[in-house]
Formats: C-alpha cells, structure tokens, sequence
C-alpha cells in the first residue's frame, strides 16, 4: 500500500479559533471539512509543502519559524496510508483568502466535532481542543 504525506495546519486565530476548509465538490471526500495544507512534493519538507499550500489555497504567507509541531494522524485509507504531519500556526502575513473554491470557517476547539471531517482527521480534534 502507498503511503502519502500530507502536511496540514491549525490556523490559530487572535480569539483562539481554527480555520477549517471544506473540500469543494469534484474532490474526493467532498463536502468534508479538514485542516488546510496539500500533499508534500518530492524533494520537500513538510514546512515548505505548507507554506506554498497556504500561499496557493488561503493567500496568505508564514514562516518556517511559526510553524510548531503538534501530533500527526496515520490513517489507512482503501487504496494508500495517510501520515499527516499537523503543525499549529499562529503568525501570518496577509488575509485569509478561499483561492480555489473551498468554504472556510474560523471554529472555536469546543465546536470541532460539528463539523463532518475525513477518518484521518478526527483523532485530532481532542489533541487540538486539550492544547488551545
């Protein structure tokens, strides 16, 4: 079974909220909700996969010295194993922006659990919630 690395990110707001994407129709697990980030490139860390993903996606530009590690969720799928690397971000440049289709939403830790997300992402939540 493949395995895929994907690197994702908790946008922490001023007020202490996540930033949620939902997965636009046309892409699998559409109309699910997930942390921002992509697939990290050959040749990549999964900072640098990041920081151009929140530059393509959301607009908005970080640094490698803003992003913490946090946990990361391993998750087999059908057909490939998913190990996502979630990082805990703070400090920004710009403003978040939907670039390519997604719904945002900026959810308090508390209220994570409304809001439909892939099997990968949901051991993550209570991680998130007991670290804000």
């Amino acid at each position: 079974m493949k395995t895929l690395l994907v690197s994702a990110v908790a946008l922490i707001d001023a007020d202490g909220r996540v930033l949620l994407a939902q997965r636009p129709p046309g892409k699998s697990m559409a109309g699910l909700w997930e942390f921002p980030g992509g697939k990290v490139e050959a040749g990549e860390t999964p900072e640098a996969a990041l920081i151009r993903e929140l530059h393509e996606e959301l607009g908005i530009e970080t640094w490698h010295s803003c992003l913490a590690p946090l946990t990361f969720a391993s998750h087999s799928y059908a057909d490939f194993h998913l190990l996502m690397p979630l990082f805990a971000c703070r400090r920004w440049q710009g403003i978040v922006t939907p670039r390519e289709g997604q719904t945002l939403a900026w959810v308090r830790a508390r209220d994570l659990t409304q809001y439909p997300m892939p099997p990968a992402d949901i051991p993550l939540i209570p991680i998130l919630r007991d670290w804000l």
